[in-house]
């Protein structure tokens, strides 16, 4: 995923706040003259009284803005670790490429990202990795009776391919030898899919899932073929950052414990599918 060159970044409230616990936070003077928090555990927050997330909207189910409000599978997960942390979650929404370097962890802008991010060894350079909280198969979308029945299709009847810019979607198919038209973002996909500017398009099979849950969608469209590609979604934090990311292992393995998790994936995402929900901890 990438975003338009100039597009600002904005500060998004979260669906869900974390009421009901009041743990004090302590103000800390950072390094640049601003204030820190420390939150329940000793976790360091670059702001009093919130947990502040980055993440790249739209990408459904995992967070996309829904009537003025940011919500979403990652959205309901990190409500869970700003509860733990006695506060509430704010999310910025801002590049994709950022998580990749993880500039806006390094700078303070962020304490994690959340954004339906594959873990891979590229990345873990830059930000360190919370446990795997998702599977992620790739999926092959296309207009229904179009002959086209796997990403072979694609190839051998010379179908033009869409992908989203940035993700590791368009960098499989890359590797397979297409040159796919890139767009901004899982909503430009889909509408590049509607109007023909594309035939097929490769993108996360829960995206997927989300855009079939509409009825003109699933009328026009059909998954041709769901690739594994091995991907698991991970949460990142600034490299170091070791409290941090062990509140959200624990909240992650506190969900799964206690049935939370099963109930957010039907809510978010559909049916709960245990092999993509339970990939074995890093």
């Amino acid at each position: 995923m990438t975003t338009l060159p100039g597009r600002r970044t904005r500060m998004l409230a979260a669906t869900t706040a974390t009421a009901g616990l009041v743990l004090l936070t302590a103000c800390t003077s950072s390094d640049d003259g601003g204030s820190s928090a420390t939150a329940a555990g000793g976790v360091e927050l670059v702001k009093a009284g919130q947990l502040t997330t980055c993440t790249h909207l739209p990408y459904p189910p995992f967070q996309s803005e829904i009537d003025g409000k940011v919500q979403g599978f990652d959205v309901a997960l990190i409500d869970l670790v700003a509860e733990d942390l006695g506060v509430q979650q704010e999310i910025l929404d801002t590049p994709f490429e950022n998580f990749k370097t993880g500039a806006f962890l390094n700078s303070g802008e962020c304490d994690l990202a959340a954004a339906g991010m594959t873990i891979t060894e590229e990345r873990k350079k830059n930000v360190d990795f919370s446990d795997p909280y998702f599977n992620a198969t790739q999926a092959v979308l296309v207009a229904k009776d179009n002959g086209v029945t796997s990403l072979a299709d694609v190839k051998s009847q010379g179908v033009k391919l869409g992908a989203q810019a940035q993700t590791t979607g368009e960098d499989h198919v890359k590797e397979e030898g297409f040159d796919p038209v890139s767009f901004e973002s899982s909503d430009a996909v889909l509408n590049g899919l509607r109007t023909g500017q594309v035939k097929a398009v490769v993108i996360d099979y829960p995206v997927v899932q989300g855009w079939l849950k509409d009825k003109a969608n699933a009328d026009a469209f059909e998954v041709a073929e769901q690739i594994d590609t091995g991907e698991e979604y991970g949460v990142t934090v600034k490299k170091g950052n070791t409290a941090l990311r062990e509140a959200i292992n624990k909240a992650l393995a506190d969900a799964r414990a206690d049935g939370t998790y099963k109930k957010l994936y039907e809510q978010w995402i559909g049916p709960y599918d245990e092999s993509a929900a339970s990939p074995a901890a890093s």
